[in-house]
């Protein structure tokens, strides 16, 4: 697969979230102008070719239905029919994926397109996951049974069947392959859910970045990732960052990284080499100020994508 070509694709679903506007994201990122340039312009100025492949289609939830958890399941399985689709037509055209979103129960059929992609070429990829929150809730640890929550434990085997199976595998993800870096909001049905997976090895949290540094545990974070054999991907949820760099979310929490942690990241991730999708999520321009979260967005990409200050 080239790297120098990049395929855009937008996934405009936020009802995974319990927050409105995350689905305006994707437009959002794809229409901001920095300098005067907007993202696809960037990114074929950093010697790219890129194509922009719309939005997939999103399947919309009847408000008038029954609540159940997880909640709005049937259009989150009718959405993720068409985002596999759309992520799939991408890698086969030999494109880098990056991924518009969105709220992070988008990851769900994402990573699921990209695990089932290499694993018909006989391989497997691994998964670094930026994040406040862990989003390792099942339907019976949620407590909201907000899809966004779980995402990261339907890739990983465990939750509703019918997520948990799609494109007809699970996992989708071996853990060995997996690494998680900046949570700090973890609640207790998560803790144990990490404990009982033994997962804490993976997880790189703030309080580990704030004893480490952040190069530190992103150089261990990439050891652990790069040791499968495909490469790795890159989901990116932009409250990982500090709301004071990045109010435009719809679940923040205080003692995030800062505007150059989160760079310094993307950077040594695009100087290592072998990511193989990016990834970015819950941007809701709703609650934004003066644009700041989604032109960060946008520069995040670029950073995972090579550039740098000089």
């Amino acid at each position: 697969m080239s790297t120098k070509k990049v395929g855009i694709i937008g996934v405009p679903l936020g009802f995974g979230a319990g927050q409105t506007g995350s689905e305006l994201g994707a437009g959002a990122m794809r229409l901001s102008r920095i300098r005067g340039i907007n993202l696809a312009g960037h990114i074929r100025a950093l010697g790219y070719d890129v194509t922009d492949h719309g939005d997939a289609q999103i399947v919309q939830p009847d408000d008038t239905a029954v609540v159940e958890n997880p909640k709005h399941l049937a259009e989150m399985l009718a959405s993720s029919e068409h985002i596999v689709s759309a992520i799939s037509k991408i890698l086969e055209s030999g494109e880098l994926p990056i991924i518009l979103g969105g709220d992070h129960a988008i990851a769900i059929p994402t990573f699921s397109a990209i695990a089932s992609h290499y694993r018909n070429s006989g391989t497997e990829v691994g998964l670094i996951w930026f994040d406040a929150h862990a989003d390792i809730n099942t339907p019976e640890t949620s407590p909201s049974g907000n899809i966004h929550g779980m995402p990261l434990a339907a890739i990983l085997g465990h939750g509703h069947p019918d997520l948990v199976n799609l494109c007809g595998f699970a996992p989708k993800l071996n853990s060995k392959y997996f690494a998680h870096i900046g949570a700090r909001d973890v609640d207790s049905g998560e803790r144990s859910q990490i404990e009982k997976l033994r997962l804490r090895d993976s997880f790189f949290t703030m309080s580990d970045i704030d004893s480490r540094g952040m190069g530190a545990c992103v150089n261990d974070a990439l050891d652990i990732v790069s040791q499968a054999p495909g490469g790795y991907a890159v989901t990116f949820d932009i409250d990982m960052i500090d709301p004071r760099f990045a109010p435009g979310s719809g679940t923040l929490v205080r003692g995030g990284a800062t505007y150059r942690e989160a760079h310094l990241a993307l950077e040594m991730i695009a100087e290592r080499g072998g990511m193989r999708s990016f990834e970015i999520v819950e941007v809701n321009p709703l609650l934004d100020q003066s644009n700041i979260t989604v032109e960060l967005a946008c520069e995040l990409i670029l950073s995972a994508l090579g550039k740098t200050i000089l």
